[in-house]
């Protein structure tokens, strides 16, 4: 996609989600709502998101090692945490899984392909396991709430989901990407796109490692919905985690499109839309979809201090040194 037509589009959505806010919500009654939050569900949520981080870290590290690629837990959390950072100001989780491929490769010359199939297998994988924990949470909804104008956004991830394993793991895609190679080569990309295809398709010899990494992931994603009911919790929003359960995967899937820059607006109109079908004031819901902004900032912190503590030391080194 063009760049121009890619800003224009990005700036359509966020006016879109912008003025679809402006329609739903009171700016006066949002600050009093914040105003009265409960700091210590907003520290709960917060707590959630960033002790998440380690056990992603180790997945991202037993996928480093079935590549021939062993590295440091230590590095590898810092790598995640300064990603953080990155996304803050670069297009959603795109931005920093672009950033942990470039560090990563710094540490593991001549293997960008690889690096890049790993972050792109485990950022798979991780949608994979939240779409069977959205579809999960559409079950426990059936006969408490109605949610099933939201069904067809589950059905896209999830046949978006199935297609994507089938181009990458089955055989019998090959011959059909096979007929890409044509376009690939006018477009440049028909290297990189084969190293791409190449690592990630190197997994289908350790089917064991996926299916571990799959239910592994699966129980992390379970783990942070929690911290956006703890957000909701925070303004006084009186609903279980259930309904969360259905909410927090089709959220966590919305934001790894990048509609706008950090997924601002699309955020807080996704929270005013679900959490309004089943009977929460439009600014309550704002409130709790800001407070989770906030968390997710805070989220970004640790990788903002790594940085400056190793700005002031003078840099890390980007070399694995293998003893």
């Amino acid at each position: 996609m063009k760049r121009p037509l890619r800003i224009g589009l990005t700036v359509l959505v966020t006016c879109l989600a912008i003025g679809y806010l402006v329609w739903k919500v009171d700016i006066h009654e949002i600050v009093d709502t914040l105003l009265d939050a409960n700091p210590w569900w907003f520290l709960l949520s917060v707590t959630i998101m960033v002790g998440t981080a380690l056990p992603m870290a180790l997945r991202w590290q037993w996928l480093m090692r079935a590549q021939g690629m062993p590295d440091t837990f230590a590095w590898l959390t810092r790598a995640y945490f300064v990603s953080y950072t990155a996304s803050q100001v670069l297009p959603t989780s795109i931005g920093g899984d672009a950033m942990r491929v470039f560090e990563t490769a710094k540490r593991h010359p001549g293997r960008t392909g690889d690096v890049t199939s790993i972050i792109l297998l485990e950022r798979g994988l991780g949608g994979a396991g939240t779409v069977l924990l959205g579809a999960i949470g559409f079950v426990l909804a059936i006969g408490t709430y109605d949610v099933s104008a939201y069904l067809w956004l589950e059905g896209a991830f999830v046949l978006g989901t199935l297609l994507l394993i089938f181009l990458f793991f089955a055989r019998s895609a090959r011959p059909l990407l096979a007929r890409t190679r044509p376009l690939l080569v006018r477009l440049r990309v028909d290297r990189p796109m084969r190293a791409l295809y190449d690592g990630v398709h190197h997994y289908r010899g350790h089917v064991r490692l996926l299916i571990g990494v799959f239910v592994f992931t699966t129980a992390i994603q379970a783990v942070r919905v929690l911290s956006i009911w703890a957000t909701g919790k925070a303004v006084g929003i009186d609903l279980g985690p259930r309904i969360y359960y259905v909410m927090g995967p089709l959220f966590f899937l919305v934001l790894l499109v990048p509609f706008t820059l950090n997924g601002i607006a699309v955020r807080e109109a996704f929270f005013v839309s679900f959490l309004g079908s089943v009977g929460v004031p439009a600014d309550q819901a704002f409130a709790s979809g800001f407070l989770f902004f906030l968390v997710t900032t805070a989220l970004a912190l640790p990788g903002a201090g790594i940085l400056l503590w190793e700005s002031i030391r003078g840099g890390s080194r980007p070399r694995l040194e293998h003893g």
